[in-house]
């Protein structure tokens, strides 16, 4: 488990978060949601640094993380950031075999191990035809799949996405919820950060609700529309439909 304790955080300079405590169970595929500026990068980003923690704890499996150096912590979670403002000009495999640098020695030496990782991760988010190709030709869903392989090959228990289906179409959308939904039944932990509602419900076995910068809520899909803190966070009225297929939600 993954587990926030009491944790004030900033982001450059900023006051951001302040006693937030929240968890993030094991195998679990868990959500965060809710409207822009209320916090949900900062969260996330105090797993990798880049946001500031000020107060408070954060426990991996029972370990304080913020006592774990930066690069053995990139060997226990993988994280995909939304923004990334440089996109590199590298051949695809290239890219995706970066994941593999916090378990490389000095050398930076590859192993056959090393290159079965990347192979795998390549083939299991469907890039491997792409390999030699430059990252920064390729369409951005293409390219958005490249980085997802790329974390991947960190082959990390925990992996964390931040906005993963932002730069996919309608299919594109489809085919990286499936592939997050394969991952939980890999046995990995997955925390993603979701605009659409309709995804987050559909996918998660659990929402974390943040608004103004704390965590209003947290529970299963079902219990979040029950208490109907959903539409209450979002000022918006949920609709249900229901056909042999599955449910589907509706925000208006």
């Amino acid at each position: 488990m993954l587990e926030f304790s009491h944790v004030s955080a900033t982001c450059q300079h900023t006051k951001i978060l302040t006693d937030i405590s929240v968890s993030f169970p094991t195998g679990e595929i868990t959500t965060i949601v809710g409207p822009n500026g209320c916090g949900k990068t900062t969260l996330i980003q105090c797993l990798n640094g880049v946001s500031k923690v000020t107060s408070g704890q954060i426990f991996l499996e029972h370990e304080d993380l913020l006592n774990i150096p930066l690069r053995e912590r990139a060997k226990r979670i993988a994280f995909l950031p939304q923004v990334r403002t440089i996109i590199p000009t590298l051949p695809v495999r290239t890219l995706v075999e970066h994941g593999r640098f916090p378990h490389l020695g000095f050398s930076r030496r590859k192993t056959e191990k090393d290159r079965e990782i990347v192979t795998r991760a390549m083939e299991f988010t469907h890039v491997e035809t792409y390999a030699d190709q430059y990252v920064d030709t390729l369409s951005g869903g293409i390219r958005q799949r490249v980085f997802f392989a790329m974390i991947l090959a960190q082959d990390c228990d925990y992996i964390v996405l931040d906005e993963p289906t932002t730069y996919l179409d309608f299919i594109g959308q489809r085919d990286f919820l499936s592939l997050i939904r394969s991952l939980k039944e890999n046995g990995k932990t997955v925390i993603l950060i979701l605009h659409d509602l309709n995804q987050a419900l559909s996918l998660s076995d659990r929402l974390v609700v943040m608004q103004e910068q704390k965590v209003v809520a947290t529970g299963t899909p079902d219990t979040c529309i029950q208490s109907h803190i959903l539409e209450d966070v979002f000022h918006a009225s949920l609709k249900q439909f229901h056909d042999k297929d599955g449910t589907y939600y509706f925000f208006e």
